[in-house]
């Protein structure tokens, strides 16, 4: 659904919770980090667990200007650090519903947001303020926790993590916080050889605040999306969530997807999808011009996955699709390359001479990660990505593709990352400056199959749906 400029999901998961999901708000939109990768990580991390019913709004500004849409929600996680006010209204709107109740949970530089707004510095208490606070390098350390009778932190152990360690953090509203837990900023870190607060808790009115400095990830850095993936840090933060929403916590000490896999929602069933894949038969796909599944194919713990394997093939959809929405989720191992390859028709030796590509790649580790044309999520050496939304190897990755008659729209963990007509001049120029040139029916068919690449490594896919356009 849309809220004027706001980008929502609202799609709880299931939950063996027996109290309903957690209305929450994620506030997000403005960041100098890498908020495009972030604030969809924070979404499924909460609704994985089934007690969050997460919604997100990248323009707040607009969105909680409106007083009823603000009351509707029992938790705020903020992933949001800009520095200029939102307007009266908005701000007057969020303040009140945590004063009355709702809950905060704020992630990393959402306490370098609204330096002057006392409201919000005393919500958050402990801040990064330019000329005071400092990092060192991004690196591994150890989160000890110095309250352990927490609702949040009882029976969770220490951990380990790859993040920033934010140091000398300011406290101007002098707030009362309650010190969960520290982390040693080492000196060969570039940090102060003193221990940093990593976690906290604030009352702010009827309201509940946690608060972390943990969770940063920075612009075109492959190294930094490590940090909110972190188990320990993806637990944390929703022990944190559901104790600032309700005052308790029932969530257990480790972080689990509980989300069923492969499988159709009643609203997807009424929109017109249906699952290319159940998660227990490979029935629907055969190896490229065979009758049966390729070598190195089979399905594993409701995946269809490809292990090396030598006389090894790529396989495609029995059936053709013309205009489509094609959603799936796929995830590589490290250094590993793949392919999602669409309207494919089987009168070639391979897929990719008449089908296109949505590339499936380990940015860090594979050297096309280092080229715009090649990373994950493009259009296969066509047109590189709008923005830079993809997860590290052995995680899942969710894509789309939207195919409607010349409209092309690749889609990468929420967001839409390439979008072309192909009877566009500007679709010809990028073709022609291609490796595709010498293949004179690449991209010309108007349907055929979906095809998923062998390139000789490990790869997973799963919740493989279709919705055919009319």
């Amino acid at each position: 659904m849309k809220y004027g400029m706001l980008a929502a999901v609202a799609v709880a998961a299931g939950s063996a919770n027996a109290e309903p999901p957690i209305k929450t708000l994620l506030i997000t939109g403005q960041n100098n980090h890498n908020w495009w990768y972030t604030s969809r990580v924070h979404e499924e991390t909460l609704e994985a667990t089934g007690r969050f019913d997460v919604t997100v709004t990248d323009t707040p500004e607009t969105a909680l200007a409106d007083a009823a849409f603000v009351k509707g929600f029992q938790l705020f996680v903020l992933d949001y650090n800009a520095e200029a006010r939102w307007p009266s209204q908005a701000e007057t709107n969020f303040t009140e519903a945590v004063k009355a109740g709702a809950g905060v949970a704020a992630i990393h530089s959402a306490n370098n947001a609204f330096p002057g707004w006392s409201d919000y510095e005393k919500m958050l208490g402990l801040l990064w303020r330019k000329g005071e606070t400092g990092h060192g390098k991004f690196h591994e350390f150890k989160v000890e926790f110095v309250d352990k009778d927490h609702p949040i932190t009882k029976g969770f152990a220490d951990f380990s993590t790859p993040d920033e360690l934010y140091h000398k953090m300011t406290n101007p509203q002098k707030a009362e916080y309650r010190l969960l837990a520290r982390a040693m900023s080492s000196k060969e870190s570039g940090g102060t050889g003193q221990f940093e607060p990593m976690a906290l808790t604030i009352e702010f009115g009827k309201g509940h605040v946690f608060a972390t400095p943990l969770g940063h990830v920075w612009v075109n850095s492959d190294e930094s999306k490590a940090s909110v993936l972190n188990p320990g840090f993806r637990t944390l933060l929703c022990r944190g969530a559901e104790w600032a929403a309700t005052g308790k916590v029932t969530l257990g000490t480790e972080w689990k997807d509980t989300r069923p896999q492969n499988t159709l929602t009643a609203e997807e069933k009424t929109a017109g999808w249906a699952l290319l894949f159940d998660g227990q038969t490979a029935i629907g796909w055969h190896g490229w011009k065979m009758k049966e599944l390729a070598k190195g194919w089979s399905v594993k713990d409701g995946t269809l996955a490809f292990t090396p394997t030598e006389g090894a093939a790529d396989i495609a959809t029995d059936e053709e699709f013309r205009n489509f929405e094609l959603s799936l989720e796929w995830r590589v191992a490290p250094g590993g390359n793949s392919g999602i390859m669409y309207r494919c028709t089987e009168d070639h030796t391979y897929p990719w001479e008449t089908g296109r590509e949505f590339q499936v790649l380990d940015d860090a580790k594979h050297a096309d990660g280092k080229k715009p044309k090649t990373r994950a999520g493009c259009m296969y050496d066509v047109f590189p990505l709008t923005r830079d939304t993809a997860r590290p190897a052995m995680e899942w990755n969710r894509a789309r593709i939207v195919c409607n008659g010349t409209k092309i729209e690749h889609w990468l963990n929420g967001f839409k990352v390439v979008e072309t007509d192909t009877a566009s001049e500007e679709y010809a120029k990028a073709v022609a400056a291609s490796k595709f040139p010498s293949m004179p029916d690449y991209g010309k068919r108007d349907g055929g199959r979906i095809a998923l690449q062998n390139h000789g490594d490990p790869v997973w896919y799963r919740n493989i749906k279709i919705r055919k356009i009319r």
